[in-house]
């Protein structure tokens, strides 16, 4: 999930200004406790005062004890604080910053590494500049409709009608996405070109951006195109490493088209490596193909089908294109 320095910049303005709008709203909040309670005032001055009282103290060869003292007498203003606040009505925290991530502290780094909700944000951005974001405003599981599917004929093996199983399938893919992430599952679809493969994959995708999850949805010959630059290319945008840990910890990977990408012994080690590194990390991924279960195996090895067929739950859609029905 590559950005430019200005894409960079103007999230990090957004933290900025998430943080001074925090700073804002305690400092409306302590004005509204200090005119209910004017003692809190005096309280909400005191560890300041004590700090340099202590310090003084301990210059002058002070008791060694004076940082214990000093901490107990902090506990005590604390508590005090609290039981004023809860006294007059008013939560517990009413006087603390209140921040929109907690792991972050709205700052968008954790630990020196981009937080998740840094990620959400270039990811909400560059849907937003991509065609992604209009397509799922038409593709999603509010627009799924029933009425091309053929309702008259059994399909040979399943017992049901296209109509009958795509609504068994529609039922899957919207459990799916409701208990998503705890499921912890992983989806494949396969089938001919035009039998739903990719829009269900955009139903998923569109349930879980508005879920505010991460979500790189890509087709397979994208996918692949941006790894491989990644390993060779010695520009400095293109960065395996980093490449790698987005493909790998985004919240839901969807790879769309598996097949129509150039096979090789790159594509299929870079495969086999991504899908079994989510699956470690208990990560959930969504693939579509028009291959078969055997034309996968015969494509990307049996090592990889087995993880696959394992792992994932197989959904083969039936039927024509139903391009041609619109």
């Amino acid at each position: 999930m590559s950005i430019s320095n200005s894409q960079y910049n103007a999230i990090m303005r957004e933290y900025e200004k998430i943080r001074s709008d925090a700073r804002w709203d305690l400092q409306k909040r302590k004005a509204q406790v200090y005119k209910k309670i004017p003692y809190m005032k005096e309280l909400d001055s005191r560890p300041a005062a004590l700090a340099l009282e202590k310090y003084k103290s301990i210059m002058r060869g002070g008791d060694a004890d004076e940082l214990d003292k000093f901490s107990a007498e902090i506990d005590d203003i604390k508590n005090k604080k609290q039981l004023l606040l809860k006294k007059n009505g008013f939560p517990e925290d009413y006087m603390q910053m209140h921040y929109i991530c907690g792991e972050c502290l709205d700052t968008g780094f954790k630990e020196g590494k981009k937080c998740r909700c840094f990620k959400k944000k270039i990811n909400k951005l560059l849907y937003s500049q991509s065609n992604m974001d209009n397509i799922l405003k038409k593709e999603n599981f509010n627009t799924f409709s029933f009425e091309y599917f053929d309702d008259k004929n059994i399909i040979p093996g399943v017992g049901m009608t296209q109509k009958q199983y795509m609504s068994k399938v529609f039922d899957i893919c919207k459990k799916f996405s409701d208990n998503f992430p705890d499921s912890g599952e992983n989806i494949l679809f396969t089938g001919s070109t035009g039998v739903g493969k990719t829009f269900l994959s955009h139903c998923i995708a569109k349930e879980l951006l508005d879920r505010n999850y991460s979500v790189i949805y890509m087709s397979a010959t994208d996918f692949f195109d941006r790894a491989g630059k990644a390993k060779f290319d010695t520009e400095p945008e293109n960065d395996e490493q980093q490449l790698n840990e987005d493909f790998s910890q985004t919240d839901m990977l969807i790879i769309d088209d598996l097949g129509t990408e150039l096979v090789n012994n790159f594509t299929i080690s870079h495969f086999f490596y991504i899908i079994n590194r989510r699956m470690s990390l208990g990560k959930s991924t969504v693939i579509s193909t028009n291959l078969s279960m055997k034309m996968l195996r015969d494509t990307y090895s049996e090592r990889i089908t087995s993880r696959i067929s394992g792992l994932y739950t197989v959904l083969p859609l039936y039927g024509s294109d139903l391009r041609r029905k619109l």
